[in-house]
């Protein structure tokens, strides 16, 4: 999918104004010309926490299991540093109107159990992802392909608790708009025409499968056999909350080839002692700083830091099952909370200007962003109108006295500062109980959130899968759709994405896109807070350490000295 020079210009603004509050890649290590080809046999360490669910692409949807999922597969496409989408196992992927699509796969690439990786090999892994009875949380992905109602149908029910349950109930067991020729080629007919299809392949829902996951996935799941740059380096490498062990893939030919013998991923629920491992070279790399450190890093590592931008946002997440965000006076609480957060000063003193104060619910670093969505001055700071907005919602129904609104967050993920900043904010401005939640595992939150049994409000982030508007909006926030957790619906906003994704063009799709926005801005489902950047600190023992467009560090590219 090609974009316009106008909305490219929008995002090279705010990445630019984000660049300029910090500093980039730090000393010169990350420059061509003091890369080295290092020890290509030694294994890094880095940092990560318990991924939530066993080790499937189409079920991994978080990033502490996403970033070993993407180390352990290849895809149809790839990423390239940038965000541009390129071929990898896809020999060719050719559509004549947008809706039905030839792709050729191609020929002489394995698992790493020897097993071929074939047409087939997609082709399964699809309809295994879409069908509703194996529950697999990237299903969604698969919406726009045709035949997918049919196998993703549920029913719902009332419990004995009188609790609504949905339940499986599938009417087919493949998607009809699937359709495999041969070993080589696949043929894919989508419900309506979309010219950016193919940009979300190398996402890891999209990855293919051995007949082993299939034949066992729980098993499976722990110990996954994939195609990519690395494998998991023995039975038994996932130590659970401890450790997960990969090892170089030496049969890999595509474009991620390892430039280390292995990344062996150390769990930790706090990034204070990460950091300090990093200092005494006991720890490789971390993606994850703590707060405090923010201020200094970029002197603690002077040569061995990154700062950069990427397509990637956090949020406060509102659950739609909270009775007191509900009806009109919830509508108008959500408001309230948005103006009362000082998003400039929280990013400023807290994040010492590393990130930037969100002005939409996507991200500057996706092309066709736009900064002035109609709606979106409700995340402008401003204490009087949200006291004032406040009290409208109690003069309709009143705010419990003895309530505390609870913020959950994951300690692994240097969360808390902020929440407490967001907490006291809502406190001083509104005059109401706040407080964060904390728990240690990011997953934990994940499944309160898929549970629906969250008391209060939750923290989250998108790290973007494809770089295209949408991606930040329909796997979020479409009903039904794999990452909207706190279960938000609006038919309209539905509507909008649909007609975004089949425009004819770039630019109509993204005005349907923003259009979708100006909905958002009136449901405020979530509260945009800011927009993301990575910051990375390593040791002495490494060099060439780099983010993509993503945010995800390229563990393959980093070598040890």
């Amino acid at each position: 999918m090609r974009f316009t020079r106008t909305s490219k210009a929008l995002g090279m603004v705010a990445i630019a104004a984000l660049a300029l509050t910090g500093c980039g890649a730090g000393g010169g290590s990350n420059d061509g010309a003091s890369q080295s080809a290092g020890d290509p046999n030694k294994v890094i360490t880095a940092y990560s926490n318990e991924p939530q669910h066993p080790l499937l692409p189409a079920n991994t949807n978080e990033v502490y299991g996403g970033r070993v999922v993407e180390l352990l597969f290849e895809g149809l496409t790839s990423y390239d540093p940038s965000g541009k989408s390129v071929n990898a196992l896809a020999e060719s992927i050719e559509s004549a109107d947008g809706q039905n699509y030839t792709i050729k796969v191609k020929s002489g690439t394995k698992f790493t159990n020897g097993e071929e990786v074939t047409a087939k090999s997609f082709v399964d892994a699809w309809n295994f992802a879409a069908l509703s009875t194996n529950a697999q949380g990237n299903s969604s992905f698969f919406d726009s392909v045709e035949g997918y109602a049919d196998v993703s149908a549920t029913t719902k029910s009332t419990g004995a608790d009188g609790k609504e349950v949905e339940t499986p109930k599938p009417t087919a067991k493949t998607m009809s708009g699937l359709v495999l020729k041969d070993d080589t080629t696949i043929e894919v007919k989508l419900s309506q025409p979309e010219a950016d299809w193919p940009l979300r392949l190398g996402y890891s829902a999209f990855m293919p499968l051995p007949s082993a996951a299939l034949a066992d996935p729980k098993a499976y799941g722990e110990n996954p056999v994939g195609n990519g740059p690395y494998k998991m380096a023995k039975e038994g490498a996932w130590q659970h909350d401890s450790q997960i062990e990969l090892v170089k893939n030496a049969d890999y030919k595509g474009t991620r080839e390892a430039k280390n013998g292995g990344v062996t991923f150390k769990f930790y629920t706090d990034p204070a002692p990460a950091y300090t491992d990093i200092q005494a070279n006991n720890l490789d790399v971390t993606d994850v700083l703590p707060t405090n450190a923010l201020q200094t890093y970029t002197t603690d590592f002077p040569d061995n830091h990154l700062n950069k931008p990427y397509a990637g946002n956090s949020t406060l997440n509102i659950p739609s099952y909270l009775p007191e965000f509900s009806g009109e006076a919830g509508k108008l609480r959500r408001q309230a909370i948005s103006m009362a957060i000082n998003r400039e000063e929280i990013t400023k003193v807290i994040f010492n200007g590393t990130r930037i104060p969100a002005k939409d619910f996507t991200s500057p670093a996706v092309d066709g962003y736009n900064d002035n969505v109609a709606g979106s001055e409700v995340l402008k700071f401003d204490a009087a109108k949200a006291k004032e907005t406040w009290a409208k919602a109690d003069a309709i129904s009143p705010w419990p006295a003895d309530k505390t609104l609870q913020l959950a967050y994951n300690t692994d993920g240097g969360n808390k500062e902020w929440i407490d900043a967001v907490a006291n904010n809502l406190k001083n401005n509104l005059g109401i109980k706040a407080e964060g939640q904390a728990f240690a595992k990011f997953a934990e939150i994940l499944n309160l959130r898929t549970a629906k049994t969250l008391p209060g409000f939750t923290r989250a982030g998108w790290q973007a899968d494809y770089p295209s508007l949408y991606n930040f909006l329909g796997p979020l926030l479409k009903t039904g759709a794999s990452a909207n957790y706190e279960e938000y619906t609006n038919p309209e906003f539905d509507k909008l994405l649909n007609e975004g994704l089949a425009a004819k063009s770039t630019d109509d799709a993204n005005a349907k896109f923003t259009q979708a926005q100006e909905v958002l801005f009136q449901d405020l489902p979530n509260l945009p807070l800011w927009y993301s950047a990575r910051q990375a600190v390593w040791s002495q023992n490494v060099t060439n350490v780099d983010s993509g467009w993503n945010g995800v560090l390229q563990y393959y590219n980093i070598t040890a000295k």
